[in-house]
């Protein structure tokens, strides 16, 4: 990369350590095929901080994998002190001890040790590695004929706004390091691909060829593009290098290609093409092939996005409005639809837990982006400001 890699050094001297002293009757699992319920959980505040406990709250409500309870029978409780400048937290079940927590943290740092803290327990209990320390990506409206791109947390606070054009930016997707994004520009006759780092405010463009350069989406290791582009009147799937200008054409017909994914390997694509004459979901090896057809649900299925367990989550048409399903390619369990609720729910994106998504909803002439399970079908507004949202992406855990 071009970029070099932000240092943050956002907690200073983090230490992180776990005593497991009883056995911990864990209710959710790794997947969804043996998943019961959500863990019930107490949480009992941080003594001599009230932006910790804030914090800790906002965080424990946001990741998903605990149902908070105010008091009552509850599978866990936690309870947390502040002093000298270290956090430490106390998980209990039925008053055994199951893990203890140390964090040593920066004045004003709150917010960074409640994702860690949280991240911290999220791995012990269910062996993921977290989902507090991301960020999502999203565009909203900010004229009459202008998008731009903005970040906020999975609690929809630490809103920051990306880029400022008068255009429209578009098709945020995350670099796999966090660093930086690519996103779709549009100017007055052409399309580019643009790379920008949030952290430092710069950017680059990384595909400009004539005609249309749209849905820009990295390979896991980094180093190319599969996007689309415009050439001898046709729209199709390409491969690129990121950093040079070489490119291999994967799909050469009449129909338009469009939103491309990978496969977690690197080895394979995943895009919508409309060869049967609708759109459909298809797969083609990254070095080139023949593209496999995915059996999805309803008429049409669009914007895919592929998570780390090899689980493909997409917009189906369903009855004359878009809802979000499933396909599992491990045949682990069928095909599924997620959220159907009232409006259209489109463009989704993995969490890095594989069980959540961000995506968005228009309903009643409004856009907005929303947090969804896949496992419960549970959806809620992530943030909510005057303007459309749309088009979101959700990073992987930022070091």
């Amino acid at each position: 990369m071009v970029f070099k890699a932000a240092a943050r050094f956002l907690i200073s001297g983090i230490l992180c350590s776990f005593m497991l002293t009883a056995p911990a009757q864990v209710i959710v699992r790794k997947s969804a095929s043996d998943f019961t319920r959500n863990p019930t959980l107490i949480f009992q505040g941080v003594k001599n901080s009230l932006a910790l406990s804030a914090a800790m709250n906002s965080m424990l409500n946001s990741c998903g994998w605990f149902d908070l309870s105010s008091g009552g029978a509850a599978d866990y409780t936690l309870s947390g002190v502040y002093s000298s400048g270290t956090l430490k937290l106390a998980l209990r079940q039925n008053g055994a001890a199951v893990a203890d927590l140390a964090l040593r943290l920066a004045p004003g740092k709150e917010r960074e040790a409640a994702k860690a803290a949280v991240d911290a327990l999220l791995k012990k209990l269910f062996k993921i590695q977290g989902i507090c320390r991301t960020k999502i990506a999203f565009c909203a409206d900010t004229g009459e004929k202008s998008k731009n791109i903005y970040l906020c947390d999975i609690d929809g606070a630490g809103l920051q706004r990306v880029t400022r054009s008068w255009n429209m930016c578009v098709e945020p997707e995350w670099m796999p390091d966090a660093d930086s994004l690519l996103y779709t520009r549009y100017n007055r006759a052409s399309t580019d691909i643009v790379q920008v780092m949030p952290s430092r405010g710069i950017s680059r463009i990384v595909a400009a060829y004539t005609g249309m350069n749209l849905g820009a989406s990295p390979s896991p290791n980094g180093k190319y593009l599969a996007l689309i582009l415009s050439r001898d009147g046709q729209v199709d799937l390409y491969l690129k290098s990121l950093t040079g200008r070489s490119r291999r054409r994967l799909t050469a017909d009449r129909a338009a290609e469009a939103s491309p994914c990978w496969g977690p390997s690197g080895g394979s694509i995943c895009y919508v093409s409309g060869s049967s004459g609708r759109p459909q979901l298809y797969v083609i090896p990254a070095g080139g092939g023949v593209p496999r057809h995915l059996p999805t649900l309803g008429e049409e299925a669009v914007t895919p996005a592929w998570s780390a367990d090899n689980e493909i989550v997409y917009t189906a048409r369903l009855g004359g409005h878009y809802a979000i399903a499933t396909l599992d390619l491990n045949g682990r369990k069928p095909p599924k639809t997620v959220v159907s609720a009232a409006g259209d729910w489109e463009s989704p994106s993995w969490a890095p837990d594989n069980r959540h998504i961000v995506c968005y909803r228009t309903y009643g002439g409004r856009a907005a982006v929303y947090l969804v399970d896949t496992w419960t079908g549970r959806a809620r507004q992530l943030l909510r400001i005057k303007n459309n949202a749309s088009m979101p992406c959700w990073s992987k855990i930022i070091e």
